[in-house]
């Protein structure tokens, strides 16, 4: 009973994320309400906030971290820490189907673009080099505070920070496929740290 009642919160969790997610690429952020995504999910305003607080929540939400986790988890002992990563990512989004890889691209733009998202995800450290440091030590079997696995966590963080400049010049580049690519870079290392500087001009 337990589970069916569970598998029904997550089925109408979803749903809420869903309706949420077109309106605002339809709509934009400010201009939904919740009563809006309510609406379009067939349920209650109060039915909305027993699974969200807010409705930057409704964005914040976040199943795909928990499918990476484990397919980051899956990648056989051994291999090099880039290649994992990489790996894990095209794993976790190849898992997905057209909408909702769509519904990610979405989310992620929102993070991106809305203030108060954006804020709300500080708040709670998503994407920071202190939870990207914890990400990497467990992976690598290191501690967290070791100056390199903060390092590289700082290098990952930026490389999540670049894609988003890239893809905020060219909106019609896809996040995802923007990270994968910087990440594949990195895995030459980074050539232009070699470069000459030139003559002022």
């Amino acid at each position: 009973m337990d589970s069916l009642r569970e598998r029904k919160k997550a089925r109408t969790r979803a749903e809420l994320q869903r309706h949420a997610l077109r309106l605002f690429a339809e709509r934009g952020y400010e201009a939904t309400t919740v009563e809006d995504i309510a609406g379009a999910a067939e349920v209650a305003r109060s039915t909305f906030f027993r699974y969200f607080a807010t409705k930057e929540d409704v964005v914040l939400f976040d199943e795909v971290d928990p499918l990476f986790e484990r397919a980051l988890a899956a990648v056989p002992a051994g291999t090099p820490f880039l290649v994992a990563l990489t790996g894990a990512i095209r794993a976790t989004f190849a898992g997905l189907d057209e909408q909702q890889r769509a519904q990610e691209e979405v989310r992620i733009r929102l993070v991106r673009t809305v203030p108060e998202i954006a804020a709300a995800a500080r708040a709670r450290g998503a994407g920071d080099v202190e939870q990207t440091s914890k990400l990497v030590a467990s992976a690598l079997g290191r501690g967290p505070e070791e100056i390199e696995v903060v390092a590289l966590a700082g290098v990952l963080t930026g490389a999540l920070f670049a894609a988003q400049a890239l893809v905020t010049r060219d909106p019609g580049r896809s996040y995802v496929d923007t990270v994968l690519e910087i990440l594949e870079r990195l895995k030459g290392g980074i050539p232009l740290f070699d470069a000459p500087i030139v003559a002022p001009s």
